[in-house]
């Protein structure tokens, strides 16, 4: 009697899935193939990714050589490329800049290292350590006292470009004509034990002929 009930009890069993599916197969199926494509689609995007980071690294590699057979121009052209996004954005503005300043483009790597200092994809010490190079290439021709001011946020304590930032805040201060400023942030600097050897050294020279 037992296997009769069984056989009952499966066979209601078969039925309701018949139902069932009968009922939302196509949304089972819909669903089953909604899966498939998002699965697929991750795979081919993690693809592409990979196979971007590989041209981006292969566009840096060849910029960097051109850069070391003295292909200048050409290399900033291509860092240039680089430095618009991706993985290597970052290295390639300032390999860029570099090569820009280096040819005597010097309004051209200004340039660069403004749109490093003022994008939003790029770390608050590589847009500080931006402005510090910006500033250092607008000094010679430059408004000192816009340098000053420009430089200020990062003579803050903590600042990583805290010392450098110093050292050419007291540059632009002799420009300005302020002496006694000039001399008190090269004395600060020559005894913070904290900065740089040659910094600290160059800084007491500085302060000593100053002081003359």
């Amino acid at each position: 009697m037992s296997d009769i009930f069984r056989e009952i009890d499966d066979e209601l069993r078969r039925e309701n899935l018949l139902q069932l599916w009968s009922r939302y197969s196509r949304y089972i199926i819909a669903a089953a193939v909604l899966l498939a494509l998002i699965v697929g689609g991750t795979f081919a995007w993690r693809q592409y990714l990979a196979s971007e980071r590989l041209a981006q690294a292969n566009r840096y590699s060849a910029a960097l050589a051109l850069a070391r057979q003295n292909k200048d121009q050409e290399a900033a052209t291509l860092f240039a490329t680089l430095a618009n996004g991706g993985g290597y954005g970052i290295p390639a503005g300032f390999q860029e800049a570099a090569l820009l300043a280096k040819a005597g483009d010097r309004q051209g790597a200004i340039a660069a290292y403004d749109r490093l200092a003022a994008s939003a994809t790029v770390g608050r010490e590589y847009r500080d350590l931006a402005v510090l190079f910006s500033v250092m290439h607008q000094l010679p021709d430059g408004d000192p006292q816009a340098a000053i001011q420009r430089l200020a946020p990062l003579t803050e304590t903590g600042n990583p470009w805290h010392a450098t930032a110093l050292d050419v805040t007291a540059a632009a201060k002799l420009k300005a004509g302020d002496r006694g400023g000039a001399l008190e942030i090269y004395q600060t600097l020559a005894d913070d034990l904290a900065a740089p050897r040659a910094l600290r050294a160059r800084a007491a020279e500085m302060a000593a002929a100053l002081k003359s």
